[in-house]
């Protein structure tokens, strides 16, 4: 059998530890704060991100230096017959296209998945591709399966407050001082690879409920049915906001009638742009071969 190596970047969530357990590598996202370069779970902890985001320090995005993620490459496949590499959406990032064109130099060696993925979808995508493995399936397969799922997948995120969606550019200051003033709760979504408006809600609890509504919408419609829930996997995804995070995973439970529901950080990339305070409900379909 073929050895294959699965490899995703810290846009899953998935941290270095939890890399270790699940046999994969994650290459860590750089982030540019104060002038100063600092790389996700290697010398940048979430409570420092947030210390720095809540200081209104400046702060951008990157991705890997190709450079790393080739290092990365060789050094697997010293060991291993080929690589799975499973960045994080190419709606929401180039480091996919990036490494496809690197991929080019590797005779096929390395198979870069554009699944229209992120945080805990990513995550999910990771292990599902940890499991293809087992299953004795080739690189090339277990991308084309990934692909051709891509779009098993839903996430809905409120945020807290419209304040880094405004220093982003992504709303003017007119609309985030009128959500401010009527303390409008956004409901963003990701189903492929845009993050999108959804709704708005006036209330944290009318934001979780309307969260419900539209993932209970996406299960009937998309994922075969309410009775079909022990099918998907379930997720929360947070940002600076466990306690929340927790007491929603039970709401999901009683509602969709599951036992598990993974919670998470949701990836420093995203929580640049939204800000501490966000609550998401995301779900992809388990593996079907």
């Amino acid at each position: 059998m073929n050895k294959i190596s699965v490899v995703t970047d810290s846009n899953s969530g998935i941290t270095q530890k939890q890399a270790a357990d699940l046999g994969v590598r994650v290459l860590p996202m750089p982030f540019l704060i104060d002038g100063e370069t600092y790389f996700e779970d290697i010398n940048l902890t979430h409570e420092e991100f947030y210390h720095h985001l809540e200081q209104d320090v400046t702060i951008s995005t990157s991705q890997p230096a190709p450079e790393s993620v080739m290092q990365l490459w060789e050094e697997l496949l010293e060991e291993s017959d080929s690589i799975v590499h499973i960045p994080m959406s190419s709606g929401l990032s180039s480091s996919c296209q990036t490494a496809n064109l690197l991929a080019q130099e590797y005779d096929g060696r390395v198979q870069v998945v554009d699944n229209q993925r992120i945080s805990v979808t990513q995550s999910q995508a990771v292990r599902d591709a940890k499991e293809l493995c087992e299953k004795g399936m080739t690189a090339v397969e277990i991308k084309n399966y990934l692909e051709k799922v891509k779009f098993d997948s839903s996430i809905y995120i409120m945020l807290d407050t419209l304040k880094y969606l405004r220093k982003g550019g992504r709303i003017t200051p007119a609309a985030a001082a009128l959500g401010s003033a009527l303390r409008l709760k956004p409901v963003l979504q990701i189903q492929g690879e845009k993050l999108d408006a959804f709704t708005v809600a006036r209330t944290k609890k009318q934001g979780v409920s309307k969260m419900l509504s539209a993932m209970e919408n996406d299960v009937i419609k998309r994922f075969g049915g309410m009775e079909n829930t022990s099918n998907i996997h379930f997720a929360v995804a947070h940002t600076k906001n466990e306690e929340a995070a927790a007491e929603f995973a039970e709401e999901i439970r009683k509602k969709f009638g599951v036992t598990e529901v993974d919670v998470a950080p949701l990836s420093l990339s995203v929580s640049c742009h939204i800000g501490p305070g966000a609550l998401a409900i995301a779900c992809s379909k388990f593996i079907n071969i």
